[in-house]
């Protein structure tokens, strides 16, 4: 059963759908004993960094998911969930994130349209369970800021605009997509089973 992490923010009901569509089990839930029995995670968001953060805060819910992050079981951030996984944003001031992943989270700057939105290229940047057997392909991204990884070890897949763009990132089990994997047509379905299916190989 995988958990789709609701802490107020995010586009929940399209998530769920996307991992039923692959065939797995999903949940939506808030409850901190559900999400931690589940076999994996995803934590969406569409929205403020800030907000999301506080969010989770109040909740107790930021401490669920780095719980559930050191058990060692597949976890996936998306979009502005990839963000969170993060050290801190300096979206509307600076603000902590849940810090499972060392790096920094930034506006795109320059004279072109913010935010980036549409589909772009992936490019897999190196090796992961993720690819087994993928072609890189477009996905769809939706915006206006972006995250600058400390760690290259922690940079999977990239796209460009304007600049390479942190669209992949990863470590363990640890993993945040930038772009809507449940909006990307067959790749990001494709990618979306990848993850799910590590939760299959956590329980042989």
């Amino acid at each position: 059963m995988i958990a789709i992490i609701d802490y107020g923010m995010g586009n929940l009901h399209s998530v769920s759908k996307a991992v039923e569509r692959i065939g797995c089990e999903a949940v939506v839930t808030s409850d901190p004993g559900t999400i931690l029995a589940a076999d994996g995670a995803i934590l969406p968001g569409v929205g403020a960094f800030g907000d999301a953060m506080a969010n989770l805060r109040e909740t107790g819910l930021a401490d669920t998911v780095k719980a559930f992050a050191a058990s060692g079981k597949p976890l996936l951030g998306i979009c502005l969930g990839m963000q969170l996984l993060f050290t801190e944003s300096e979206e509307h001031g600076v603000h902590g994130g849940l810090n499972l992943l060392p790096g920094r989270v930034v506006r795109f700057q320059g004279d072109y349209k913010i935010p980036h939105m549409g589909w772009n290229e992936l490019t897999f940047t190196q090796a992961s369970p993720l690819f087994e057997g993928v072609k890189p392909g477009h996905v769809y991204f939706v915006h206006s800021y972006h995250v600058l990884p400390e760690l290259k070890s922690d940079l999977l897949a990239v796209t460009d605009y304007h600049q390479p763009v942190t669209a992949i990132v990863g470590r363990g089990s640890v993993f945040g997509m930038q772009f809507h994997p449940e909006k990307s047509g067959d790749l990001g379905m494709t990618l979306l089973r990848k993850f799910t299916d590590m939760t299959v190989r956590k329980l042989l």
